[in-house]
């Protein structure tokens, strides 16, 4: 496969991953929060067995296995669970906004804990996401304190998965940077997400499942996305530009909201818009700020 080739499929992956708030929306509404999730990563499982492939248990470093499957299990749980549990669609993709906050926070723990040669930039940067969730938090408003508690206490447990999710992500981009050993475990946790989200279900008693021709379509789409997604990744930091795969990697947060908009029938306003694409701006100045040759925090690349 050609470079060229090869950055076109990562860039299929920045478009995947975007679609995946809409999409795990669309399936809990089916479906449940809980089952819906369950039905996804089982279904993501298969997919990546087919595209990523497996790696026997014994091939991964002990310290990866370990860390690795509880941050990357914890931070899945937390991102679909966020936004299966949001009041409404509007409120999903607020919730999905502030799930993007990890790019900023995975690169502030790169300078923290593995010493990334950093600038002043990353001041302005990291302030700047902030103020943008802030923002799309806001409401109509655009930034309003009030509005933007009140938003949050109308619903706490969603955004607090999320913002947890976000913190989660950025450890684990961080530890398994250091303790992978070159090793993709990306199968091995999707399975264990599953799995988790199973017994959930079970404890809880299950729940009824809507399985329409709709609810299908969404299901297969989302696994796909999913699934592929970190599998198109792969090839295109493999035998692609990095550089221009992560550049596009930070505009994940506008590619997301535009999709869910869409997929979810949901207007968002011109503050929002402004939110998102601030924290997009944050992300990037964090990243200009450690003058990185490489895309060691970008989401897949620690996989």
């Amino acid at each position: 496969m050609t470079r060229s080739k090869a950055t076109l499929v990562g860039l299929l992956a920045v478009l995947l991953w975007s679609s995946i708030v809409g999409l795990i929306r669309s399936v809990s509404e089916h479906l449940g929060p809980t089952g819906g999730a369950a039905m996804m990563y089982s279904v993501a499982s298969v997919f990546l067995l087919l595209s990523v492939g497996w790696v026997g248990l014994p091939d991964f470093p002990r310290r990866y296995l370990v860390w690795g499957s509880l941050l990357f299990v914890s931070y899945e749980l937390c991102l679909a669970l966020s936004i299966g549990y949001a009041d409404t669609g509007r409120q999903a993709i607020e919730v999905g906004m502030v799930n993007y906050l990890w790019p900023t926070f995975t690169i502030v723990a790169a300078i923290l804990f593995n010493r990334q040669r950093t600038n002043y930039l990353i001041v302005p940067g990291f302030l700047l996401s902030i103020a943008g969730i802030c923002r799309v938090l806001g409401g109509e408003q655009g930034f309003d304190a009030a509005g933007m508690l009140a938003n949050v206490r109308g619903n706490p447990l969603s955004y607090g998965l999320a913002f947890a999710g976000a913190l989660i992500w950025a450890a684990y981009c961080t530890v398994t940077a250091r303790i992978a050993g070159g090793k993709n475990g990306v199968t091995v946790f999707f399975l264990l997400v599953s799995i988790s989200l199973w017994v959930k279900y079970l404890l809880e008693g299950g729940g009824q499942m809507d399985f329409s021709m709709e609810a299908v379509i969404y299901l297969v789409l989302a696994a796909a996305a999913m699934g592929f997604g970190y599998g198109a990744w792969n090839v295109g930091i493999l035998h692609g530009n990095v550089t221009v795969l992560a550049g596009a990697s930070y505009f994940i947060p506008v590619f997301s909201a535009a999709l869910s908009t869409l997929l979810l029938r949901t207007p968002l306003s011109g503050a929002f818009w402004q939110g998102a694409a601030m924290v997009c701006g944050g992300a990037i100045l964090c990243w200009l700020a450690t003058r990185a040759r490489r895309v060691g925090h970008v989401k897949a690349v620690a996989d």
